[in-house]
């Protein structure tokens, strides 16, 4: 079977555990349990810390993972991305006392405290960059300067809210833009499952991003309103009762829902439904 590592906690856990059901996997009910066998779909899940997926897909001890693509590169493994999942989105950055810093050169000889000290030092040495020393901490890096113990932290940034109320501004580039993302041993063959669940998330994927559009159009104006939904491949067209209308569906993008509904109705087009994809392969 597929043994897939899956975070067992933390902001990756819930988001992770959804979509492989909707993926159509088992997934536990208890947060106690650890492996989670799935003989009707060929699959075993191992609950692990996020930190460590990476370790255990490189080493070959389970095939695949869920985890962030920080915590990838920190963990120096043997790993690679094999798909993006499109959530737990977050940017690293630089941050210092405000009015301190402007770019990433001025790290130069400071102390940089940071959770990700690998992908940090990475990251300096791939700018010709050394600093005195980088620091590894656990948590509340915004703390780490007015404790003294470093002069720049590198963390993940959101709203940035929290650094500045610890009178923080970041500065330069930002290191890494990171997301969840499955993850498999590099430089080996691709373990057998592993395309089966790849074409499953990849259809929660565009279920997530899609929904299908049905509307009624008269034959005169079907040509321009299929040029406002043109689908995936091509719409469907279908005649009506009524011989001088005809029935169009196509796949739209979630986020252009309302646009689109705005737009053919303008060209026309009557009984605009939209409906959610629970799941699709395409």
């Amino acid at each position: 079977m597929l043994r897939i590592a899956v975070p067992n906690k933390g902001s990756l856990s819930e988001p992770a555990a959804e979509m492989l059901r909707e993926a159509g996997y088992r997934q536990r009910r208890d947060s106690r349990e650890l492996v989670l066998p799935d003989a009707d779909n060929g699959v075993e899940f191992f609950f692990l810390r996020p930190r460590d997926i990476a370790v255990y897909v490189g080493t070959g001890t389970v095939d695949v993972g869920i985890t962030g693509r920080d915590l990838l590169l920190d963990s120096a493994s043997p790993a690679t991305e094999h798909l993006q999942l499109g959530f737990a989105r977050s940017t690293f950055r630089f941050a210092t006392q405000a009015g301190q810093m402007t770019d990433v050169q001025q790290v130069a000889g400071r102390r940089v405290a940071t959770s990700y000290p690998v992908l940090v030092a990475d990251y300096l040495r791939g700018q010709g960059v050394e600093p005195s020393e980088v620091v590894r901490l656990d948590g509340a890096v915004e703390t780490a300067i007015r404790l003294g113990v470093a002069d720049v932290i590198a963390d993940v940034v959101e709203t940035g809210t929290t650094l500045r109320a610890a009178g923080l501004d970041v500065f330069g580039e930002p290191i890494l833009k990171s997301e969840a993302v499955l993850i498999k041993r590099a430089d080996v063959a691709e373990p057998g499952g592993l395309d089966v669940l790849t074409r499953r998330i990849q259809g929660v994927l565009t279920a997530r991003e899609y929904v299908l559009m049905d509307y009624d159009v008269p034959l005169a104006l079907v040509d321009q309103a299929v040029a406002i939904t043109p689908g995936l491949e091509s719409p469907t067209v279908s005649p009506l009762h009524n011989s001088e209308w005809a029935a169009v569906r196509a796949m739209v993008r979630r986020a252009e829902t309302n646009r689109v509904m705005d737009a053919l109705y303008d060209v026309g087009a009557r009984a605009i439904l939209v409906t959610s994809i629970h799941a699709c392969r395409l």
